[in-house]
């Protein structure tokens, strides 16, 4: 639809000629360029003084919008293909989101800033969907044409997860503007509607059905996509949470179904989605940004849900965490920390996907958009106790974390238990069943390797070409890909429309907490992964990229289309 170039995205070469020419120095205020701004030191902040913030669900809109949601592009809306699955899966809600400028205080110490956000807040509202009821998401782009600042008014919206078809993806050329200089829009008020069918894949192979249950999904998270300024609207605010239930996970921790998990449950009340963030602030407490350092950006404040080292008043009783890591190249190695130990929790889920059964551990490392869930019980502790969510990372460069941890740590925000409550919840011996490998299936297997050349990102020794597919994929097939990274660098990558199985991690089996499905694969420095994936339902173009959002909009990323066998 928009493979037509805008005016705000310099052309590919010359937009890695600005990063290589700005040498790390490219950090950019809400009003200035500051080429000095490497070692800013930001103003002190006092910790555990901001609540948590939870963000809001997002309500359904009107049972009628207008125009009205159709198979093919409205002569309003901004130019895609055809719905797939419009027939087989009609829509039954329709949601609006108005993606705006806004304001936002990351702490009381801190001065006001200017953010862009899903409804103009970040994080974005959050998204509760359930299996058998699709949904439309109308898109409207309201941000000012006239960028004071970095990042780009044009905007593709990824639901990162989703099983959703082609034109719904948020490819990084679908982008558009709502001003009359975007690349297909002539006014303001144009939008763009996506179509979510919220079932599971393998609906083929399930007809009668929503698709395969073993393919359950659980914690997504929506953001923007477009192609070389992912990085700075992402960073900018535009990301939110997109909760998916089912009849196993239901999200009622009352619920009396037999198949019910009956996890901790209520979103926004004992199920708490956390995104963590890295945000970096000069020395006037402003938020600045490097776009153009190839390396990647590391802030020097952590943020939970949009706020500085929060706290968090919990009951005794079990509480079920999303955690997102939703920062440009920072990894974490996080635990909860109760008088200077490290405290067991149960792991149940690895990028939002139930694991087949719960994983008692007392840490984790999660890269760039890795989602993991954990369930916590506070009537371990005493009334009236302080825990800490706490990170052990050493990282001071965007091209990874050390291998050794860090002696003293960070504290990123603070529980305090300060009240009873009726616990209904649970966390079954067994969660999601798995498919079972049958490699006597696959039908081709892939290998590709993630390096730096002359200073640019690049997968199999190209940069990312948005009119071009690097191979096709044949809709139903199974295959195996490697994935090797060259190099000292870590690249989380990630695959759009299916997740994976991993096979093996350097020849050896995944650890138990990464069993279960994946779409981001962390890939240390010299590690080669290999995973199993297969292509169901949907046909069209669609992308694998770092998540480093620096590295991939400095071109590690490619095209790949899936195509029927004709």
């Amino acid at each position: 639809m928009a493979d037509d170039r805008g005016p705000f995205a310099p052309k590919k070469r010359e937009f890695l000629k600005l990063a290589a020419a700005a040498g790390g120095s490219g950090f950019i205020t809400a009003h200035a360029v500051d080429a000095a701004a490497s070692d800013i030191r930001p103003p002190y902040t006092t910790p555990f003084v901001e609540p948590l913030p939870i963000p809001p669900i997002k309500q359904a809109a009107a049972p009628t919008l207008y125009p009205v949601p159709q198979k093919s592009a409205h002569p309003d809306e901004a130019g895609r293909d055809d719905h797939q699955g419009w027939e087989r899966w009609p829509y039954k809600k329709a949601y609006v989101i108005d993606v705006k400028e806004g304001w936002h205080y990351y702490h009381r110490e801190l001065p006001r800033q200017k953010i862009w956000g899903y409804d103009g807040i970040l994080p974005g509202p959050t998204f509760v969907v359930y299996e058998g009821e699709p949904i439309i998401i109308r898109y409207y782009n309201n941000l000012r044409a006239d960028v004071n600042g970095f990042g780009s008014p044009e905007i593709s919206t990824h639901v990162h997860n989703a099983h959703a078809a082609s034109e719904s993806d948020g490819y990084a050329g679908n982008y558009f503007s709502a001003t009359k200089y975007g690349p297909t829009l002539t006014r303001p008020g144009f939008f763009y509607d996506c179509h979510y069918p919220n079932c599971f894949a393998g609906y083929d192979a399930f007809p009668d059905t929503d698709g395969d249950p073993r393919e359950g999904l659980g914690t997504m998270w929506y953001h923007d996509h477009r192609e070389d300024f992912t990085a700075a609207n992402v960073y900018k605010g535009l990301a939110g949470f997109f909760l998916f239930f089912d009849k196993l996970d239901t999200g009622n921790e009352n619920d009396p179904s037999l198949t019910a998990l009956r996890l901790p449950s209520g979103v926004g009340v004992y199920d708490i989605p956390l995104v963590l963030q890295d945000p970096k602030f000069d020395s006037g407490g402003l938020r600045v940004f490097d776009q153009f350092d190839p390396e990647g950006f590391l802030g020097n404040k952590f943020a939970v849900n949009g706020k500085i080292q929060p706290y968090f008043n919990v009951a005794s009783r079990k509480y079920r965490f999303r955690i997102l890591n939703g920062s440009t190249s920072r990894f974490y190695h996080l635990s909860l920390r109760y008088k200077g130990v490290d405290k067991p929790f149960q792991l149940i889920a690895n990028d939002g996907n139930l694991l087949p059964k719960p994983v008692t551990m007392t840490s984790f490392r999660i890269g760039p958009a890795e989602r993991i869930d954990i369930v916590v019980d506070f009537k371990d502790f005493p009334l009236y106790s302080e825990l800490f969510l706490f990170d052990r990372i050493v990282q001071d460069k965007g091209r990874g974390p050390e291998t050794t941890l860090s002696k003293t740590g960070q504290q990123l925000m603070r529980f305090y238990v300060n009240r009873t409550a009726v616990d209904n919840s649970r966390v079954p011996d067994t969660l999601r069943e798995l498919s079972p490998i049958d490699l006597t299936k696959v039908t081709k297997k892939r290998h590709f390797e993630f390096e730096r050349e002359n200073g640019v990102w690049v997968i199999d020794g190209k940069i990312f070409d948005v009119n071009k597919a690097t191979f096709e994929v044949e809709h139903g097939s199974i295959e195996i890909w490697e994935l090797e990274g060259k190099g000292s660098w870590h690249h989380p990558i990630h695959i759009h429309l299916e997740e994976g199985r991993i096979l093996s991690r350097n020849g050896k089996p995944p650890p138990a907490h990464e069993m279960g499905r994946k779409d981001v694969f962390v890939l240390a420095p010299g590690e080669t992964v290999r995973i199993l994936i297969q292509f169901r339902e949907f046909v069209g173009k669609y992308m694998m990229h770092c998540h480093n959002t620096i590295h991939e909009d400095h071109a590690m990323m490619l095209r790949f289309d899936v195509k029927h066998d004709d």
